[in-house]
């Protein structure tokens, strides 16, 4: 039973005008448990024990920490996207929140004064508490996962699948990122990753400029995810859908974001499959910094899919096409 939530706030590097953007979300299947709500939805189609085998994969060391982190740079390093340093005062600060989770049998990125565990309302409190300022112009998020899982591979992977929570974990400008697990019975795994940048935002990829997930020639991409699984629900009105494809711009350096003209997935020689489009124009909790579609029948495996993307970037205009292959 996975549950997964994430939360962000990038803000203007400018200290005079720092705009806030904040998603809230979570992903909950199985049967309950964590404190997390239940669903009867399938939980992914991801298998943890194939992760490691995929080339260039970090190796697998057991510690669940120190494998969502590295698993969180490996997918970044595939876009084009800067790694993040790990940073210890961020670590103690996602550590902490992992271990008020499981000391309160709960997922919520707000914890309660006087409960047990307490180290700070929310993220930048606990920040704080640990020594981490938040100076100048930042920018700050949190993902969390909560599923009866200790590897750190399946945990970063599947917050990646969830669309809303890929948003947070893509953001070019972080700098930083801190990891904190623990684990209660039966496995019941809780994994924070909280996400930073201070004293301005990070160079990111550079204004006009797009990444895309997956990347281009990506292979053993699932076909399907449970958007019932994730709340606020992507696509509400259907629980199993395609894998969803996103871009990703800079946050925080205006110029409008990403504006979509079109945007299509397509097997190739085929047609254009039918998709719901997230975009801040058409979808408020979708970030100005990123769009996607999620095709609404589940793709075909071991099939090669072509992705077009027409919009412009901080208004510039902007094409981009690639592919990917699904898993078999």
């Amino acid at each position: 039973m996975p549950n997964h939530q994430h939360w962000q706030r990038p803000l203007s590097a400018m200290p005079a005008a720092m705009p806030v953007v904040v998603l809230i979300a979570a992903l909950l299947a199985g049967c309950g448990g964590g404190g997390g709500g239940s669903s009867t939805a399938p939980t992914s189609n991801i298998q943890p024990s194939t992760l490691p085998q995929q080339p260039g994969a970090p190796s697998f060391t057991g510690n669940t920490a120190l494998d969502g982190y590295n698993w969180i740079n490996y997918r970044r390093a595939q876009l084009g996207l800067s790694v993040l340093a790990r940073n210890g005062q961020v670590d103690a600060a996602a550590q902490g929140h992992s271990d008020y989770l499981r000391l309160n049998n709960t997922v919520t990125h707000e914890q309660t004064a006087g409960a047990p565990g307490f180290t700070g309302v929310n993220l930048a409190d606990r920040l704080s508490a640990a020594g981490y300022g938040l100076t100048g112009g930042y920018a700050i998020g949190e993902v969390i996962s909560a599923t009866p899982n200790t590897s750190g591979f399946y945990q970063a992977e599947e917050l990646i699948t969830a669309v809303y929570h890929r948003f947070v974990m893509f953001e070019p400008v972080f700098k930083e990122v801190g990891t904190g697990a623990t684990t209660a019975a039966g496995n019941y795994t809780y994994f924070t990753a909280d996400l930073t940048a201070r004293n301005g935002l990070g160079a990111g990829i550079g204004a006009g400029r797009l990444v895309n997930y997956p990347a281009n020639n990506q292979t053993d991409v699932p076909t399907s995810f449970s958007s019932d699984t994730e709340s606020p629900d992507p696509v509400p009105d259907q629980n199993v859908v395609g894998y969803p494809i996103s871009v990703h711009a800079d946050s925080g350096r205006g110029g409008g974001g990403v504006v979509v003209r079109s945007f299509t997935v397509a097997p190739r020689g085929g047609n254009a499959l039918s998709a719901r489009l997230l975009s801040s124009a058409t979808d408020s909790r979708t970030t100005a910094s990123a769009a996607a579609i999620i095709p609404l029948a589940p793709l075909r495996a071991a099939t090669v899919y072509d992705v077009s993307f027409d919009g412009t970037v901080g208004g510039v205009a902007t094409t981009r096409t690639w592919s990917f292959t699904t898993t078999r």
